[in-house]
């Protein structure tokens, strides 16, 4: 495993640590989707299903995580969450929701993670 990947797993653990936190239960990580793609983490937050992209930047390095997500990416999460959905025996009686949660890795300290709800 290379240290990018490396970084984003931990960036992909530490939210789902922090869904978890908030109650949302963790159905799935990295859920692929044959070359459509990959959901970083699946979640149910009550009735709602919660497809979680999550991107991970060491600080001062790259734009800030919560700008990582592009239009053309939003619509590829659209995508393979309605995949997921019709592979899982459809859609729950709250519907899908698209969060993003950014994990910032300072030089030194904590790392810093921020939870966006319905970001698509």
């Amino acid at each position: 495993m290379n240290a990018r990947s490396a970084m984003g797993r931990y960036g992909e653990t530490l939210a789902a640590r922090r869904l978890a936190e908030a109650g949302m239960k963790v159905l799935e990580r990295n859920w692929r989707c044959g070359r459509t793609g990959e959901i970083d983490i699946v979640a149910r937050d009550g009735d709602v299903l919660v497809v979680c992209e999550v991107k991970t930047r060491r600080a001062g390095c790259f734009e800030h995580p919560m700008a990582a997500v592009t239009p053309e990416k939003s619509e590829r999460l659209r995508d393979l969450a309605q995949r997921w959905i019709q592979t899982h025996g459809g859609a729950p009686p709250g519907g899908v929701r698209i969060d993003l949660v950014g994990v910032l890795l300072p030089r030194r300290g904590a790392p810093v993670v921020e939870h966006a709800r319905g970001v698509a």
